[in-house]
């Protein structure tokens, strides 16, 4: 049985995520010139990878709020009983890079760096809210440590300007999350990001 709320939060952060792929391509472009090829059918993406390139964009909303970045290893596309599909840093495709965070922190690091800190044991795994993702809190001070490179675009306040007026769907799925702030518990919680 699907939950609305829940499907109205997963549209919009898919749309979200893309927004903001676009975006970390064009910082990397720009700031590194990094160029990221990104597929855009479901069919390169299950069977090769996000890019071309080899590289995974990650956008973490919680990120400013929280000082942690969420680093998934696994995840299910909605909740449901039964396992986890390994995904994320554990993801077997042709990524190498993990790129993450917002509009102004974007962290690159190497996948198997993520995968060594996990197989660490130093930060726990736990599950999201909404049950659909299982990863481990990796803090600010330890990213930007270990990253093999950190990008500081600082553009929050310009891309929420260019997000507020993209469409009508997006303007329809702000207001709807506006007045269903319960949406919120989906995806916060006290443990968690």
């Amino acid at each position: 049985m699907t939950n609305p709320a829940y499907e109205q939060y997963r549209t919009a952060n898919i749309e979200s995520g893309r927004i903001y792929q676009d975006f970390v391509v064009d910082a990397c472009w720009n700031l590194l010139g990094l160029a990221i090829v990104q597929y855009s059918s479901a069919l390169y993406q299950h069977n090769v990878g996000e890019s071309k390139t080899g590289a995974e964009i990650k956008h973490d909303e919680m990120f400013a709020r929280t000082g942690n970045l969420w680093i998934e290893v696994e995840e299910k596309a909605r909740p449901r009983p039964g396992p986890y599909a390994s995904s994320g840093i554990y993801r077997g495709d042709n990524t190498w890079l993990y790129i993450i965070g917002n509009y102004d922190h974007v962290f690159i690091f190497q996948k198997t760096l993520l995968k060594l800190l996990h197989q660490s044991g130093r930060w726990r795994v736990i599950e999201n809210n909404t049950k659909t993702s299982c990863g481990f809190l990796l803090p600010e001070k330890d990213a930007t440590t270990l990253a093999a490179a950190v990008l500081h675009p600082r553009a929050s306040n310009r891309i929420s300007k260019v997000i507020g007026n993209m469409s009508k769907l997006g303007r329809e799925l702000h207001e709807a999350t506006k007045r269903n702030l319960a949406q919120l518990d989906l995806f916060c919680g006290d443990d968690q990001q």
